[in-house]
């Protein structure tokens, strides 16, 4: 092979690593939007921006474990029956309320690894809820998928308190 067609051929490739970079970046941006959209959506009992958050799939999952115990719903159709009670229950003003506290609520979030699989994607994070309830540190992942219409959406929630605590 002559000098300018592998120099022809080594350009071609930096351009293609650079455009599945940049790719990567504007997908891993838009993963951790919609995290942050759909656990936003939930203190702040956004039920409509919540529900869009998610790929509402009969194999979507959510789990949970902590000092209190453990739980998981496998579908959509129970993940949104689960919460109905704490969507139509939580109201303003009431000290007991998540969404409506005394003070604000704010995230902390340790991004750990995103990984994108062509319309798939994992995250796996830790995050501190700092508000007027003690809370656990918990370790969480999140698959996500990107729809025909190019938004990412929640898949499963994996979130586990971490130990022993602080």
């Amino acid at each position: 092979m002559k000098k300018p067609q592998r120099l022809l051929i080594a350009v071609l490739l930096c351009l293609v690593a650079a455009v599945a970079g940049a790719q990567d970046s504007k997908d891993v941006a838009a993963i951790k939007a919609a995290i942050i959209k759909e656990t936003d959506s939930f203190f702040n009992l956004k039920r409509k921006d919540w529900e869009d958050s998610w790929l509402q799939s009969s194999y979507a999952y959510w789990s949970y474990s902590d000092s209190t115990g453990t739980s998981f719903i496998e579908g959509w159709d129970g993940i949104r029956k689960s919460f109905d009670d704490y969507f139509r229950t939580q109201v303003a003003n009431r000290s007991i309320d998540v969404a409506h506290q005394k003070g604000t609520v704010n995230i902390d979030r340790n991004w750990i690894s995103i990984r994108v699989y062509g319309n798939g994607a994992y995250a796996r994070y830790t995050q501190r809820v700092k508000d007027d309830i003690d809370r656990d540190e918990t370790s969480q992942i999140r698959i996500l998928e990107k729809g025909k219409d190019g938004k990412w959406r929640i898949v499963c929630v994996g979130a586990i308190a971490v130990y022993p605590k602080e």
